[in-house]
């Protein structure tokens, strides 16, 4: 009963900015806890909508503000569908099931992973034209490090960014922060995190993308993420 109710009377966000208001809110507390001063706390936004959430954040908790630049794998057919997520040098995590389900041949995953390598070396050297700074020198095993995008549909970008902080940096502690994930996604990501904070988890049944939750998503540009850098 409660659940037809929620999914009748939709929560939407105003917009990103609302939304990573809230969500510094929630983490106040947990953070408080675990760090002491800036340099013990990282706040990493996945291009482009989720640096958004991730500047608000940092500042918000008074931490240092990063990017992580993982990419989506697209399915075939269906840009939206996400078969699984990479990083730079090449680790990836794929969805067995969904790549068995939608029968996607080998030679199409090392194609569209070549063609996601790309996009992320043109945005780490975009991104970091005016940034002297960088995740290498904020982060070491004495900081908290926070994982900050604007949704999550499947999880793979956060997911793969997770295990990618783990094995580079080995930071004390893990979290990631998202306005909104389907319920059995948030399962995923607190195998990934040691806490994960959200502000609405919605029925897989009811959730058909990130969009629908905001009442203002205009797409992020290039320029909005450099300016946002730029600052720091």
């Amino acid at each position: 009963m409660f659940e037809s109710l929620l999914n009748r009377f939709q929560l939407k966000f105003k917009d990103r900015i609302w939304a990573a208001n809230v969500l510094a809110e929630s983490l106040k507390d947990i953070i408080k806890k675990e760090t002491r001063n800036k340099n013990e706390l990282v706040v990493l936004g996945i291009p482009r909508g989720g640096v958004i959430i991730a500047s608000v954040i940092a500042t918000k908790l008074d931490a240092s503000l990063d990017i992580i630049i993982p990419r989506k794998l697209r399915a075939p057919h269906n840009e939206e569908v996400a078969i699984g997520s990479i990083m730079e040098e090449g680790i990836a995590y794929l969805s067995t099931d969904l790549v068995k389900t939608l029968a996607i041949s080998s030679e199409y995953i090392e194609k569209e992973k070549a063609e996601q390598i790309e996009e992320i070396r043109r945005r780490t050297a975009l991104y970091r034209q005016q940034q002297q700074a960088n995740l290498q020198s904020k982060s070491s095993s004495q900081s908290t490090v926070i994982i900050a995008d604007d949704g999550a549909a499947t999880g793979a970008t956060i997911i793969i960014a997770a295990r990618w902080i783990r094995k580079n940096h080995n930071p004390k502690k893990l979290i990631i922060a998202v306005p909104v994930v389907p319920k059995q996604v948030v399962k995923l990501l607190k195998n990934e995190a040691d806490y994960v904070e959200t502000i609405t988890t919605p029925s897989t049944s009811s959730f058909k993308s990130v969009s629908q939750y905001y009442q203002d998503f205009t797409e992020v540009t290039d320029q909005q993420v450099i300016d946002i850098l730029s600052k720091e």
